[in-house]
């Protein structure tokens, strides 16, 4: 067994060996489709913070989470899922919706990639909004999409509240947004850094690169739950 073999052996068998305790697992599981806070998870599991800290501190340890200070609110911390390590690893499937609705803060980037990408992926409906919406979407995302055969420049922005229905599965694609909408309305939070800041192709382009790793994993598995109301 070379060298090299032997590195991946031994980080597989640190994922398998993190993945092993019951508790990190139904951590895993929860978030498989989402980022949550260390305090979200401790709450949606039942444990205690110095719990959620020793199980978030193995699997970080591991490579299969990593953590990001918040964009909107700097004191609060999301952890999210390293997809690659954790390729051969069983999720549940979460619940049907009758569509997806993306959200960011202005919709003017990230939630409008979202929604165009969505639509070349799955026979559930998609749209986006914003919870302050700007006045048109970002030149910047329009070039991206149209470099990646997406139709940005008739698309216009909305305001959350006069997009949602019953039904919906609602996706936070920036923290501001997220933090906004609480986790009673937000079914979803993707923690998608803001391009708008940098202001450059780049930025916007790994933007649109993560939204499409994200939805690419998550829309086979999410199902119709019918016709709209």
């Amino acid at each position: 067994m070379n060298a090299e073999l032997s590195s991946d052996v031994v980080s597989r068998a640190r994922v398998h060996a993190a993945l092993g305790d019951p508790v990190r697992l139904a951590v895993v599981d929860a978030l498989m489709w989402g980022d949550s806070s260390p305090g979200e998870v401790g709450g949606r599991l039942g444990l205690p913070t110095n719990l959620v800290a020793h199980h978030l501190r193995v699997l970080e340890e591991a490579g299969v989470v990593v953590r990001a200070r918040s964009e909107g609110d700097r004191r609060r911390t999301y952890v999210r899922l390293c997809p690659a390590v954790l390729a051969g690893v069983a999720a549940p499937e979460p619940a049907a919706a009758r569509r997806v609705v993306f959200v960011c803060t202005r919709n003017s980037a990230r939630s409008q990639l979202a929604a165009a990408w969505w639509a070349r992926c799955s026979r559930v409906p998609a749209t986006s909004a914003g919870t302050d919406p700007a006045a048109r979407v970002h030149p910047r995302a329009v070039r991206v999409g149209r470099q990646h055969g997406l139709a940005l420049a008739d698309a216009r922005t909305a305001e959350v509240s006069r997009v949602l229905r019953p039904g919906d599965l609602v996706v936070a694609v920036c923290d501001s947004a997220y933090e906004h909408l609480g986790p009673e309305r937000a079914g979803l939070h993707w923690s998608v850094p803001d391009p708008v800041p940098a202001d450059t192709d780049a930025a916007f382009e790994a933007a649109f690169g993560e939204i499409v790793g994200r939805i690419d994993r998550f829309a086979p598995v999410l199902r119709s739950s019918g016709r709209q109301q």
